[in-house]
């Protein structure tokens, strides 16, 4: 279990504004590599600067048919665009990387690490899980030279995010998500006569529109294995940003604002509000619950479709049917999620995958190195389907405008916040207490006064 200092340090980090910036200045000085290798599975002393003194990943050592493991939560297809993303490192080292997808990640992981048998690597969702493992002492931060080339191909706040409590920086971010993006189909929509909403009273107007003409508005499903409710944490997340601001998100993250309070029941109330209207969400809650959040919104495609909207992160595209991937910009519209008041704006959330180390071996390092570069999203860009953070990045690879409108949305955005869920300790967040809880409050077992006073009370003790 985390101390409070470790979970203070590590979630103010996360929880800071994110200025992702396309910056055009240098890279920051990287500290000076160390001499002696960190033992494996633990944190070695680290110089200045966060990067540990493990070997460089620079090193000239032939790693021709090594193998680098890797275990994350996603299976096909985004697994098979990881599989081509590192690619080109495989070509050009002959090392395997060897990817496993799994719905039961979370879980399944911390079995496998307590049974000392960690994967070399794995995808992170939430940053709270890198704080916990980190301050276990079961992570080996990175070199200096990976730090060095985060500094020099990542905007500021990523290699913060990636930072625990000890100074040193552990993870390495990939795949990110920009979330609260409202999709539609398009051709269908326009020939409706629908209108996209810019303020919370003309969403609402839109949506009593929808299911009077006979069409729930919104495609929500909320499976997703162990990590079954997490989006409506994204929702709720998304309204917290709205009604208390960055502020007010920031204390809420750091538990400085219990679950209990009655700014987070507002929250939860506006989407129950929503999601428990008669009419306005297909199937009604028992299909919700039980379906996974990936086949939900291709009800939206349908002929005519069966629902109208869905409230998610970028990602979801990739779960689209084939015939709206391969022509996003003619089938599919999408809105930013508005405000829900004037005065409260609606700040960008967002996500990712940050990959941390077990393990402490040079193939490990040369992958990991190779992960911080652009090259290593070339080739998902270029199919679509997600995002990535680096700086200098070629937003022309992404093959449609809306991607290129998310990149350009990252690249210019002044008030970013991470998920909230996240960066929370692993007994309450993404897969913890708050999903469970939304679960078991959409399917009718508990109210929304129950639901909060449980999830507050699975936040671990100091």
């Amino acid at each position: 279990m985390e101390t409070t200092m470790t979970r203070r340090v590590v979630v103010l980090a996360a929880a800071f504004a994110i200025v992702i910036a396309a910056c055009s200045s240098g890279a920051t000085s990287a500290p000076a590599g160390g001499a002696s290798s960190a033992p494996a599975g633990g944190a070695s002393s680290a110089p200045a600067g966060g990067a540990s003194s493990a070997p460089s990943a620079a090193g000239s050592a032939n790693l021709s048919g090594k193998t680098v493991t890797v275990y994350g939560a996603f299976g096909a297809p985004e697994s098979d665009q990881f599989n081509l993303a590192v690619k080109p490192f495989e070509d050009a080292t002959g090392v395997t990387v060897k990817y496993t997808g799994d719905k039961n990640f979370e879980q399944d992981l911390n079995v496998r690490i307590q049974a000392g048998n960690p994967p070399d690597v794995a995808l992170l969702p939430q940053p709270g899980s890198m704080a916990q493992y980190a301050a276990q002492g079961k992570l080996v931060p990175l070199p200096a030279d990976i730090v060095a080339s985060i500094d020099t191909n990542y905007g500021p706040g990523w290699k913060e995010i990636g930072t625990a409590a000890d100074g040193k920086v552990y993870g390495v971010f990939h795949r990110v998500n920009i979330k609260g993006m409202v999709f539609y189909p398009k051709v269908a929509f326009d020939a409706k006569g629908y209108t996209v909403p810019t303020t919370w009273d003309q969403l609402t107007a839109l949506e009593t529109k929808m299911a009077a003409d006979g069409t729930p508005p919104w495609c929500i499903g909320l499976e997703s294995g162990a990590a079954s409710g997490w989006p409506a944490t994204d929702w709720v997340e998304q309204l917290m940003l709205r009604t208390v601001g960055v502020a007010g998100y920031d204390k809420w993250t750091l538990h400085q604002i219990p679950f209990t309070d009655a700014t987070v029941q507002n929250a939860v109330q506006i989407v129950s509000d929503i999601w428990t209207h008669p009419g306005w969400v297909y199937g009604g809650a028992p299909y919700m619950v039980a379906t996974n959040f990936g086949d939900a919104p291709k009800n939206m495609f349908t002929t005519p479709p069966k629902c109208w909207l869905t409230d998610q992160g970028d990602f979801i595209t990739s779960f689209f049917p084939d015939a709206a991937q391969k022509d996003l910009d003619n089938q599919v519209g999408v809105f930013p999620l508005p405000a829900y008041t004037a005065a409260g704006g609606a700040p960008i959330e967002v996500g990712g995958d940050q990959l941390v180390s077990f393990a402490n071996r040079p193939e490990i390092w040369a992958f990991l190195k190779y992960m911080t570069t652009p090259q290593a999203g070339v080739s998902w860009e270029k199919a679509g389907g997600a995002l990535f953070p680096y700086k200098n990045q070629d937003i022309s690879n992404y093959p449609s405008k809306i991607y290129q409108q998310f990149a350009q949305t990252l690249a210019s955005a002044t008030e970013v916040r991470f998920d909230a869920s996240d960066q929370m300790p692993a007994q309450v967040g993404s897969a913890g207490a708050f999903s469970k809880e939304m679960v078991n409050l959409f399917n009718g077992q508990e109210d929304i006064p129950t639901a909060l006073k449980n999830i507050e009370a699975a936040w671990p003790s100091p």
